[in-house]
């Protein structure tokens, strides 16, 4: 569904006209100009290019332009978005979504080059090559403060296993390395297939002689490596970054380097870059390189291909596997599904917090009035909210089923014409441990509605952060949680009880205005009656499980 007024009438035969904005390889422009007209036009600012872009059907930068609100709507002929690279950041993809303009990256060029400048990093920290090249050039010919370790034998743990993290896992067994990883969305077979030993984060972290994150940047990771996760690593290990600035406290890790508790640490991204005033800068034992990732001549070329090629299916009328915003959909079937595409969000991310573990096979039943629609946007949906903490690529109806099969997951569609007392319902399901686990929601009134988990039926608006005990039904226990709650100043926004009997089994869900602290926690679990806890997180992008 196009904006008003941007151009729709593309045809296949015709040349359109290509704008690259910033620098791309030689290879990508060859393969654009092999089929269109292309223009690079580098170094223009933002006022020149929003004058030029409204002669363009395309336009490429990498991470310097800025692509706006203001920029896309500019451009009325704008049909796709390149952008040479993996993160987004610079592309308003709201806007970009909005006028109807498909916004394509490229995901896997940069991935051998970003886990062989990790492996760098880590042979030059084990070997201290930096500071030994200093005092070298210094006219020093010292040996012993540079005696360093070998990585053959030690235990390199892997904080994310996507692309990237397992390209790296891949190179390091090779290394004779043990390798642990740590992803709530793989599976222990998946991780197998490379040889990896999906473990969870506390024996990541205790076991590690290298912690190397692998994740995207989102409010969960944030601080991901800070003082609570450093103190629970091997004394001595290095740490290693080369995902995104602001995963690593990066004040935290310094404290942790001047101490001895961190051995070593080598950064490629930081918080704010460059670093001017970051305490890395001055703490010992770092390597420091200026975002380095995917700077190899090989990579530049791989990612200009590939998102030229990008370009070109969306000018061709093919799906790009590369989208990284929702897709066009039909004006009918928009209005049909629009409404539960949120819920469906809401759901895989409940359902992914709620089940605790990766699992190969996800049914994901929509039934009553959306039954009507291709179910796919409603699955990219419920995959984006079960995914996106761990990807740095956005789900959409292009790429949801190729990620979700990457990560060992298949989603079973079903639909169903009938909803039982509902005009419409939508339900994730899976089998943990021999157990299912069901999610259920519905729409009512324009709002979202948790109706199912598991066997009980209850009726419940999601809220940002939600507390679940499972408990036996005894005299005083909503009463303990509620007062330990008020305790640590959290407020109760809504309550549900659902139980199998009167004294039986029972299931309390509690929407809450604030998070809950670590302490209220613990003190929640040390009641006699709870057999199990949940705490929720549904706001922005956290992604927050308790594992009681």
């Amino acid at each position: 569904m196009a904006a008003p007024g941007r151009a729709t009438d593309h045809s296949l035969d015709r040349r359109m006209r290509i704008l690259v904005a910033e620098p791309l390889a030689d290879e990508g422009i060859d393969v654009l100009q092999a089929r269109h007209d292309v223009d690079v036009r580098t170094g223009l600012s933002p006022d020149e290019l929003r004058t030029a872009i409204a002669d363009y059907d395309a336009l490429l930068v990498r991470s310097q332009v800025r692509v706006d609100a203001p920029l896309i709507e500019a451009g009325s002929r704008l049909v796709v978005i390149g952008r040479a690279g993996v993160g987004v950041d610079n592309v308003d993809l709201e806007a970009a979504t909005r006028a109807g303009v498909t916004v394509v990256n490229a995901p896997t060029g940069n991935t051998i080059a970003a886990a062989e400048h990790t492996l760098a990093l880590l042979l030059g920290l084990a070997r201290r090559v930096a500071a030994a090249d200093a005092s070298v050039r210094r006219g020093e010919w010292q040996r012993a403060p540079f005696e360093g370790v070998e990585v053959r034998g030690k235990t390199l743990g892997l904080i994310g296993l996507g692309k990237i993290g397992l390209a790296l896992a891949d190179r390091a067994r090779g290394l004779e390395m043990t390798v642990v990883g740590h992803d709530p969305y793989v599976t222990a077979e998946q991780a197998s297939l490379h040889g990896v030993e999906l473990v969870d984060l506390d024996a990541l972290l205790a076991r590690s002689d290298v912690v190397s994150v692998h994740v995207p940047l989102t409010d969960a990771t944030k601080d991901l490596i800070g003082r609570a996760t450093i103190a629970k690593m091997k004394p001595g290990a290095f740490v290693l970054n080369v995902a995104r600035g602001g995963i690593v406290d990066e004040a935290a890790l310094a404290d942790a380097l001047l101490s001895g508790q961190v051995g070593g640490a080598a950064i490629d991204v930081f918080e704010t870059e460059p670093p001017k005033d970051s305490p890395l800068l001055s703490a010992p034992n770092t390597i420091l390189t200026p975002h380095l990732g995917a700077s190899t001549a090989e990579a530049q070329v791989a990612v200009a291909v590939e998102v030229a090629s990008g370009v070109l299916d969306v000018l061709d009328g093919r799906p790009a596997r590369s989208a990284v915003n929702a897709p066009i959909v039909s004006a009918e079937a928009a209005g049909a599904i629009a409404p539960f595409l949120p819920l469906a969000e809401t759901l895989g991310r409940f359902f992914a917090q709620f089940a605790r573990t990766a699992m190969t096979t996800l049914t994901f039943e929509v039934a009553g009035t959306p039954a009507d629609n291709d179910p796919a946007p409603l699955t990219a949906a419920m995959l984006r909210g079960l995914l996106q903490a761990t990807t740095e690529e956005r789900v959409n109806l292009v790429n949801a089923g190729l990620l979700a099969k990457a990560r060992g997951i298949t989603v079973v569609e079903r639909r169903k014409h009938e909803a039982g007392a509902y005009a419409a319902l939508v339900t994730v399901s899976g089998d943990v441990g021999g157990q299912r686990v069901t999610v259920g929601g519905t729409v009512n009134a324009g709002e979202e509605r948790i109706v199912r988990l598991n066997d009980y039926r209850l009726d419940m608006e999601p809220s940002a952060v939600m507390l679940i005990t499972r408990h036996n039904d005894r005299p005083g226990m909503i009463g303990r949680v509620g007062r330990i709650l008020g305790d640590a100043d959290v407020n109760i926004s809504a309550m549900h009880v659902a139980r199998s009997g009167p004294r039986q089994d029972a299931l309390m869900i509690l929407a809450l205005d604030e998070d809950v602290p670590e302490a209220a926690l613990e003190s929640i679990r040390t009641q006699e009656a709870l057999a199990d806890l949940w705490l929720i997180q549904l706001g922005g992008d956290g992604v927050r499980a308790d594992d009681h």
